[in-house]
């Protein structure tokens, strides 16, 4: 089913105002996991889909697209939080945050595998929802660009590690630079194996 398709099935002519919720970085070892609320309204924009099976370069046009003609709103959660609450919750306080960004209430939140707690806004939760709403793909896109750009700002911050290259996911190099270096402080100390302390 196309992507626009889906999101008015869903919606079934009840809702006016409907916002896709993702997030990106729930598995890395360092680094926040992002959410973002990506309201489409009238607004088409094609070759929205699940942003890790678009191409680095199209992912960064759409996401310009993206942002400048539909609204937007975006969630952090860093590796304190997730430390603290774990990543499930850190996820949800994002897509909460993403969500209050928006800067109007939406009446109904699409929302990809997950339910976000404390909202009284309506959801519906899709498993994969990033492959069949269009609104979600949007809110895929945005949060992955904007995650990875934060990450390629803390590759200057802490050039030995590499995060310009892996993005904190736990690749051979960045396990390699782990062994070498130990955990920075944006490294996840709840995450296994920088929670065994492998690498002190």
């Amino acid at each position: 089913m196309d992507p626009y398709a889906f999101d008015a099935s869903v919606s079934n002519g009840e809702y006016s105002i409907i916002a896709g919720i993702d997030e990106a970085g729930r598995g890395p070892l360092a680094g926040p996991v992002v959410a973002a609320a990506v309201i489409l309204g009238s607004t088409r924009i094609d070759g929205l889909r699940d942003s890790k099976k678009v191409p680095e370069a199209e992912r960064k046009e759409l996401f310009s697209q993206i942002m400048s003609t539909c609204r937007v709103g975006i969630g952090t959660a860093g590796a304190d939080i997730i430390d603290s609450i774990n990543i499930l919750n850190a996820t949800k306080k994002a897509m909460f945050d993403a969500v209050n960004c928006l800067g109007v209430v939406p009446e109904l939140l699409l929302v990809d595998a997950v339910t976000i707690p404390g909202i009284s806004i309506q959801q519906a939760a899709f498993i994969r929802g990033d492959n069949k709403s269009a609104c979600i793909a949007a809110a895929s896109i945005i949060a992955k660009v904007t995650r990875d750009r934060i990450m390629q700002e803390y590759h200057s911050e802490y050039p030995a590690y590499g995060f310009n290259k892996h993005k904190g996911y736990g690749t051979k190099e960045h396990m390699d630079r782990l062994r070498e270096h130990g955990p920075c402080l944006i490294h996840r100390r709840s995450f296994e194996p920088v929670k065994s302390q492998a690498f002190f």
